[in-house]
């Protein structure tokens, strides 16, 4: 009985909430991804910037896996408020193939942030994080064996019913999500380049405050310090097998040539600078910490 008014209250500000969606403003940027490369923790800087006013939650994945709820429903998690800018961030979109036709058709001027990690440290997160969560039962080595098969026909499946939802794609995607200029190549085809900030997610790392003050001019935002230049959603695992850190060092080269010819610059991943950059809170080789 005791969680009646408690649920009771919650329907009431949700009714509230859908009666004046359409007085809600639409964000004016979003952080698209990639995941496991700090979008967390940059989220949370950036609302904590008195010029944002942030929505209800985070990742509201309107535009990867609830597009079919409508733009209604997406209005009711952000502000009246007129006077400052709102966000959202669901690293599921930069990879997912639909999400830059319909940021495209629903929020056309808002600024886009795109954080790209070394690929090798983001697939090696990303499965520790699905094994986390119960996403994942076999070894790392095994997975990517198994990735191919595992998406084989998903975005097939995705582009043919707005409604489907692949699991293997948003958690088994451990390599995919690494191929950053396709997905890029597929947001520039919607978005003036100027529009998309892209972000390495190992600056953010070793400067988060130089490279916050980057994001804040690149949306228009006045200075602001940094609240607590510390990383969010963080784990620690034991080392990559050194044979397959080889492996997927080799399998990304030529994809990561190909994204620093995209965006005319050397992002210097596999370099030995990359070791110290990608271990927030300068960890030991021996505990691999990662952020989100």
């Amino acid at each position: 009985m005791s969680d009646l008014p408690r649920r009771a209250a919650r329907k009431a500000r949700w009714a509230y909430r859908r009666a004046t969606a359409p007085a809600r403003r639409l964000p004016g940027f979003l952080v698209l991804g990639a995941q496991r490369a700090g979008s967390t923790s940059l989220f949370d800087d950036l609302c904590s910037h008195p010029g944002v006013v942030e929505p209800t939650h985070k990742e509201l994945h309107f535009f990867d896996q609830n597009w079919w709820r409508g733009v209604g429903w997406y209005r009711r998690f952000f502000p009246v408020a007129r006077d400052r800018v709102t966000g959202e961030a669901s690293p599921y979109y930069l990879f997912h193939p639909l999400a830059p036709a319909r940021v495209a058709a629903t929020v056309p001027h808002a600024r886009l942030i795109a954080l790209l990690r070394d690929p090798v440290e983001r697939a090696y997160s990303h499965y520790h994080l699905s094994r986390r969560y119960g996403h994942e039962e076999l070894s790392f080595e095994e997975a990517l064996d198994h990735e191919a098969e595992r998406l084989a026909g998903e975005e097939e499946k995705i582009a043919a019913d707005p409604g489907y939802k692949s699991f293997s794609h948003r958690h088994h995607s451990y390599l995919a999500r690494g191929l950053y200029a396709a997905q890029l190549e597929r947001w520039f085809g919607y978005f003036p380049r100027e529009q998309i900030h892209v972000v390495r997610a190992e600056d953010l790392f070793a400067d988060p405050a130089g490279t916050y003050g980057q994001i804040l001019s690149f949306l228009g935002l006045a200075p602001h310090e940094l609240p607590r230049p510390a990383h969010r959603n963080k784990a620690e695992y034991a080392p990559m097998e050194k044979s397959t850190r080889e492996h997927l060092t080799d399998f990304f080269r030529e994809p990561n040539r190909r994204l620093y010819e995209l965006l005319g610059r050397d992002l210097r991943w596999g370099s030995r600078e990359r070791a110290a950059a990608t271990s927030p809170g300068g960890k030991k080789p021996a505990q691999k910490s990662t952020s989100g």
